[in-house]
């Protein structure tokens, strides 16, 4: 009997036990743990490692050791894309080449001005004269002496005037001398110095374009040699043979070739435009010493011819 109640009691305090367990509030599993407490989730794909560029490890030869030369060959190629990705511009081409092929450049360019600065006053200089000794030639046409020319053409400083001044100077010098031929033949020979003086100076400026147009070419292949030479020279240093390193030292080397035939070729068109403009100048001064001559003959006819029709009454 005191077993029986023992069994009793002590399910009895296991039951009251239980009861007072599920009377106590649980721990709240809303609330969530500290972030810090778990583990960060590794993700189930492998992630894909990148592999390392070749050049930036050394590479190992057969015999496992490291080859120097492998970070050399990328800054080589690198400066070989740097050079390709370069604008090529004649201006840009200029301002990389070499100090002799850009003496040589600025030469050529200057050369070139001064052909077209010739031009351009050669020109005018060439119209004023054409028009002046046109005009003069027809005011003197109806003059019978040389003292009618002179008061046809005025003060106006021209070659006429010089030619009949120097007629009239031998007229006075060579008074009392009745040889008509020896004082035609000292007035030509007068005549014949001015000619030459005005042919000197309206040539003036010739002689430099004939040097521009026969230099210039040879000046510019200078300048090309010297800088194919440098890009030769820039191969043997880089040890390689990339056409984008050699292209822009060639290219800045024709360039020099090219100015120098910009120079050439209107130097020598320009110099043979005025040869024959300068050529047909001087034969209106021709026309101009023959004029004059003939008025100096007529005053010397007249003159004899007076003495004679005298010394007969």
């Amino acid at each position: 009997m005191f077993r029986i109640v023992l069994k009793l009691l002590v399910a009895l305090t296991v039951v009251s036990s239980g009861s007072a367990a599920s009377a106590q509030p649980a721990p709240a599993a809303s609330q969530p743990a500290p972030v810090a407490s778990q583990p960060p989730v590794q993700s189930l794909q492998p992630t894909a490692q990148i592999p390392a560029p070749a050049a930036s490890a050394p590479q190992a030869a057969p015999g496992g050791t490291p080859v120097v030369g492998a970070p050399e060959n990328a800054a080589k190629l690198l400066k070989a894309t740097s050079v390709t990705m370069r604008e090529f511009s004649p201006w840009s081409m200029f301002l990389s080449a070499d100090v002799v092929v850009k003496a040589v450049m600025i030469g050529l360019a200057f050369a070139s001005l001064v052909t077209w600065t010739i031009f351009i006053a050669k020109l005018i200089e060439l119209s004023i004269a054409q028009g002046k000794m046109r005009r003069v030639l027809k005011k003197i046409a109806p003059s019978r002496s040389l003292a009618e020319a002179q008061m046809a053409l005025g003060d106006k400083n021209s070659v006429l005037s010089s030619l009949l001044n120097a007629a009239m100077r031998e007229a006075r010098l060579s008074a009392g001398i009745s040889s008509d031929s020896g004082i035609k033949e000292r007035a030509a020979s007068s005549f014949a110095e001015i000619v030459r003086a005005e042919a000197r100076r309206i040539r003036i400026g010739m002689s430099i374009l004939a040097t521009i147009g026969a230099t210039s070419p040879f000046v510019g292949l200078f300048g090309t040699v010297w800088g194919i030479m440098n890009s030769f020279i820039g191969i043997s240093k880089a040890q390689t043979t990339n056409l984008a390193v050699v292209a822009p030292g060639i290219a800045e080397a024709l360039l020099a070739t090219a100015i120098g035939l910009v120079a050439a070729i209107p130097a020598v068109i320009i110099y043979n435009h005025f040869a024959r403009v300068t050529k047909s100048y001087l034969e209106l001064v021709n026309r101009a010493s023959g004029a004059a001559a003939r008025l100096l003959s007529r005053d010397l006819d007249r003159t004899h011819g007076g003495a004679l029709s005298r010394a007969a009454e």
